[in-house]
């Protein structure tokens, strides 16, 4: 070997022991033995931290505050108490009197291992704990004796240090107590929904037996309860609901089989049973049973646990003003009520009203009238979404229409005075020709070339239904669910009409934001929550600009000539305050509507036929000892008393529109029309009419939906090409709160 050879060698040599040197020394760190012995190291501490924390917890003494009947307090919007609702609806009964295959039914649905278990999940706790530290809220994987712990012992707070307390107490309650006895109290301090605490008062509030008496069907039901109480009640349930609790149902009722407590034979019997319709809880009655449940349902579709919001210690406080909730309800009395007479005409036990007022400054709702008491009309006319809002729809559809720059089939731009025609049973035409809907007008009544302006203040169905189909039904839809109706809506030509579902509420909420310039206005009836020292944030019901405030504006502008010459005039009269709205009657008369607002005051009135017993709906027609309801009779009269009242010496200040157009914003200085009613439709005024009272018609403007119109007159109905009746307003207008009978308004 030479001498470069040598010299190689030995570098490579060195090299290789430097390599080796690194090697040994991560090792030296990083052995199996010390891996090993780390990891044993942290297990040991964690079992001597167990063990510690198990001789440093011991059972409670006491029972939690839900478990001692904790009441939540209701509170006015000047801080006077409303109602203290604490008496839980709850009856503690011993498991001897729950028949076995019920019992079998509660473990199948919730923890199928409770009688072989030591009272914890270990691997449901652990993934519960793991998901609380991410923040991803509540999860199961708790057993019935770790439930029974939380609702007896401890809260529903969701921290790691509250589950592991949890945990501990419940290895020790599972060696302390009998299985029974455990099962036992997890029925009894369990929630099931309508205020029914423990299986005994679920068992009346379902099904109207006591808990003895249960089937293995109906033991089920409750038991899927449990999951969810609000969701899986089947008199509120949404279908989705439904479907879920009969897979829960059914999910039990095989678990059940599997551990051979039910047959299969026995399992292919069992039938869903729906349980009975819920009846109010006594306590509750007249309006305030209305505010409580409604209350409840806001904060829990804001976010607020049920199970939490119902186990007590809330303060919650409710914008309802003590001073406009009387009048509402006095104006109620003294327009409708006192006029109905169930014993003499079956139809007066079939009226409903429901109505919602609104600041629309901050979207406090002030006042709210449920219905004839809690107690005895279990629903809230308030918040149901199952009648017709009918022409009350029609402004969210110029609405649209100013919003989207809309224009005629002929490209004319849609404003208060383009020129429609009016015509009865108009065949609605889109860009490809008819559609497929020609609606009639109310009482079958042809207007002939009719402005916007005139059409709203008749509520024209003709004028509306082609509008609509002109914006785009989608671009229709678009602006009313930003304006806080259903999103559900079917898109089709009717819908202009308003033959969805919607809540005074909603309708409520829909024009305080036209009220509030565009912006999104989302009534609220809760102020405050308060759960000990805990605060709930709740959003603000005042949101973002949903529309132009020319948009808003120019609807009101258009709205304020409804009540001053419209369908609403001889209902309201003359007052001394500002106001715009609209009223609706409904196809078959089944509901009857007047959303009306001033600067300061929004309020939604609606009249509902319901089937006294049997609940179904039926038509208004004859109450009263009349013909048919109309949106201007009893709705307006209503409105109008409780507004005037509401808003007592002040004034209701002004409308503030930024806009040119419609109605309540008209030409100055405009000279009397030269041409008399006996003049005929085609020809033309040479200059601007003034305003002119509702008993004087002016000119029908001549032009043809393809052309621009001149300035109309902003509170005067055009001539009819064709001779009305004796009352030509359309909508339920008239003279009367049941002016004529038979007719039709809202196509449904």
């Amino acid at each position: 070997m030479g001498r470069a050879d040598a010299r190689r060698a030995a570098q490579g040599r060195k090299r290789r022991a430097k390599s080796k040197g690194k090697k040994g020394g991560i090792r030296r760190f990083f052995t199996w033995k010390k891996l090993l012995g780390a990891f044993l190291g942290v297990c040991l501490l964690g079992i001597l931290g167990f063990v510690g924390l198990y001789l440093y917890v011991d059972v409670p003494d006491e029972a939690n505050a839900d478990a001692t009947l904790q009441s939540n307090v209701y509170k006015y919007a000047d801080g006077s108490i409303m109602a203290r609702k604490g008496a839980k609806n709850r009856e503690m009964v011993k498991i001897d009197q729950v028949p076995e295959p019920v019992q079998h039914a509660f473990v199948a649905a919730e923890n199928k291992t409770f009688y072989q278990d030591s009272g914890v999940d270990m691997k449901g706790t652990l993934r519960g704990i793991l998901n609380t530290l991410r923040g991803q809220g509540k999860q199961g994987g708790s057993t019935i004796t770790q439930q029974y712990v939380k609702n007896y012992y401890l809260s529903q707070e969701q921290t790691v240090s509250r589950k592991l307390q949890e945990i501990v107490i419940s290895l020790k309650v599972d060696n302390k107590l009998d299985k029974k006895d455990i099962l036992a109290g997890y029925m009894n301090t369990s929630y099931y929904g309508r205020g029914a605490y423990g299986i005994q008062a679920a068992a009346q509030a379902y099904y109207g037996v006591d808990v003895d008496k249960l089937t293995v069907s109906q033991g089920a039901y409750l038991a899927s309860l449990l999951q969810a109480p609000s969701q899986y009640d089947w008199a509120i349930a949404s279908d989705a609901g439904k479907k879920r609790v009969q897979e829960r149902w059914a999910y039990t009722l095989d678990n059940m089989v599997e551990m051979k407590w039910l047959s299969a034979d026995d399992r292919q019997k069992q039938k869903f049973q729906e349980p009975n319709k819920p009846k109010p809880l006594p306590g509750v009655a007249g309006q305030i049973g209305y505010f409580i449940n409604a209350a409840n349902d806001e904060l829990i579709a804001k976010g607020v646990d049920e199970k939490e919001l119902m186990a007590g210690g809330w303060n919650i406080t409710l914008g309802i003003d003590k001073k406009k909730q009387q009048e509402l309800e006095k104006a109620v009395k003294r327009k409708l009520t006192d006029d109905l007479d169930p014993a003499r005409r079956k139809v007066d036990a079939d009226a409903q009203l429901g109505a919602v007022s609104v600041d629309p400054g901050n979207g406090r709702v002030v006042a709210m009238y449920g219905g004839a008491g809690y107690t005895k009309h279990y629903r809230n006319n308030a918040t149901r979404v199952d009648y017709q809002p009918a022409s009350t729809f029609k402004p969210l559809v110029l609405a649209s229409a100013l919003e989207n720059h809309a224009k005629t089939q002929s490209g004319v731009p849609i404003t208060p005075d383009t020129v429609y025609d009016g015509r009865n049973r108009r065949p609605v035409v889109g860009k490809s020709g008819p559609v497929g809907f020609a609606p009639p007008n109310e009482d079958e009544h042809s207007y002939g070339k009719i402005t916007v302006q005139q059409a709203t203040n008749n509520s024209v169905n003709a004028v509306f239904a082609q509008m609509g189909v002109d914006v785009g039904l989608d671009e229709v839809k678009k602006t009313a669910v930003g304006l806080g109706l259903d999103g559900k809506m079917p898109v089709k030509p009717a819908m202009t009409l308003g033959t969805m579902g919607a809540s005074p509420l909603q309708m409520a909420g829909a024009y305080a934001t036209l009220d509030n310039h565009g912006k999104k206005v989302e009534p609220a009836l809760v102020v405050k929550a308060e759960h000990g020292s805990q605060e709930t944030e709740l959003p603000d019901p005042v949101g973002a600009q949903v529309m132009t405030r020319g948009t808003a504006d120019t609807v009101t502008s258009v709205l304020r000539g409804v009540v001053n010459d419209g369908t609403a005039k001889s209902a309201i009269g003359n007052t001394s305050y500002q106001a715009a709205g609209k009223t609706g009657t409904s196809d078959d008369n089944k509901s009857a509507w007047f959303v009306g607002y001033t600067p300061k005051l929004v309020t939604a009135v609606g009249m509902f036929g319901e089937e006294a017993k049997g609940g179904k709906q039926v038509t208004l027609k004859g109450t009263g000892g009349g013909g048919r309801v109309n949106g201007g009779g009893y709705p307006a009269e209503v409105w109008a008393a409780y507004t005037a009242a509401a808003i007592g010496d002040d004034s209701g200040g002004k409308f503030d529109l930024d806009t040119d157009l419609g109605a309540g914003v008209a030409p100055a200085n405009t000279p009397q029309p030269t041409v008399t009613p006996s003049q005929t439709p085609t020809q033309s005024p040479s200059h601007s009419p003034s305003q002119t009272p509702s008993h004087s018609p002016s000119q029908t403007p001549s032009q043809t939906p393809s052309q621009t119109p001149s300035r109309t007159p902003s509170r005067t109905p055009s001539k009819p090409t064709e001779t009305p009746p004796a009352s030509p307003t359309a909508d339920g207008g008239g003279s009367g709160r049941n002016n004529r009978p038979g007719g039709f308004d809202d196509f449904g």
